[in-house]
């Protein structure tokens, strides 16, 4: 799977991609990352990708010439990429996204600067707007980054064992049942003793109750949407 960063901060999403599980899945061709400068597109004499914002207010916003001039270099190497901006001003990226998106063959992930984007931009030249939470950063690229990751793990052969898929936070709706590793006691506190009998219904009977434990304090929104359904 492709993935198109189109960024002034190259950079800072380069590094995060040095080591590990992602690493490991661009030297083995199941993903690849190619990056876009907006000022590289600039027809501006001092490469300048930003101005003041029409009827006023503070800050600075991205023009509309070196982004639509990326996008339009990008389309014409990976004609088909789906274009995604990643503003606040968008519904909330969740894991049923990552997996929709992971069945894709490209996506471009458009990272915002100062202010954000011009609305025609969004208009015109973007495919879907997303979010990763009800918050204000300094920049697109954390949540570009963010984005990548967690549709690169849904990708075909990224993860070594595509069972570690299964039993993750929000695969069925709640998040995922607390886990342990040896020394089955430590400092006095010890595993759940259903967890060390062998008997697989009972461990998942005990790990759903578990997550609907946990669901229930740490995210009573959704718990509230899935009790019933775990209940029946």
């Amino acid at each position: 799977m492709r993935f198109n960063f189109v960024t002034l901060f190259p950079n800072i999403i380069e590094g995060y991609f040095s080591d590990s599980i992602l690493s490991r899945a661009i030297k083995e061709s199941h993903i690849e990352l190619h990056f876009y400068n907006p000022r590289d597109y600039s027809t501006n004499r001092h490469k300048k990708v930003d101005d003041a914002i029409v009827g006023g207010g503070a800050g600075m916003l991205m023009v509309m010439q070196p982004l639509v001039d990326t996008i339009k270099a990008i389309k014409t190497e990976d004609p088909e990429t789906k274009v995604i901006a990643l503003t606040p001003v968008a519904k909330k990226f969740n894991q049923k996204d990552a997996k929709r998106l992971a069945k894709s063959e490209s996506i471009t992930l458009v990272c915002g600067r100062y202010e954000g984007f011009d609305e025609r931009f969004i208009e015109n030249y973007v495919d879907e707007v997303l979010s990763i939470g009800d918050f204000i950063l300094t920049g697109g690229e954390l949540a570009a980054m963010i984005v990548c990751d967690a549709v690169a793990r849904n990708v075909e052969g990224v993860l070594g064992n595509s069972d570690s898929l299964v039993e993750e936070s929000f695969e069925n709706s709640l998040l995922e049942a607390p886990s342990f590793t040896k020394p089955n006691i430590y400092e006095e506190k010890a595993v759940i003793s259903e967890f060390l009998k062998g008997n697989h219904s009972k461990i998942a009977s005990t790990k759903l109750n578990l997550a609907l434990c946990k669901t229930n304090y740490f995210r009573p929104d959704i718990f509230c949407k899935v009790k019933g359904e775990h209940e029946k």
